[in-house]
């Protein structure tokens, strides 16, 4: 299903119990995007957040927030992968 809000959010994808659950696509007006997993409302599995100017990560989600091993693509294109918890990077692989 397909689900707009007010402020221009988008979510197409599964649902579950009235919640984000399963494969879904979001967008922000401001041009930021996610597909991948959801669990209740909350990004988790795996994914790839972009931002408005390219930059991109790929790889785990747990609670909302980036959480294992992804890969972070800089604006100009250069990737690294590295080890996230809680949504910041601990450490470059």
């Amino acid at each position: 299903g397909c689900y707009k809000w007010s402020d221009d959010r988008i979510y197409k994808g599964n649902w579950k119990n009235n919640k984000m659950h399963g494969g879904g696509y979001f967008i922000w007006p401001d041009g930021r995007t996610y597909e991948g997993a959801y669990v209740d409302d909350r990004k988790e599995g795996q994914g790839t957040f972009t931002w408005p100017d390219n930059r991109k990560y790929v790889g785990a989600w747990l609670n909302g927030k980036q959480d294992g091993v992804g890969t972070y693509t800089t604006a100009t294109g250069k990737s690294k992968q590295g080890q996230w918890k809680e949504g910041k990077r601990v450490a470059w692989l």
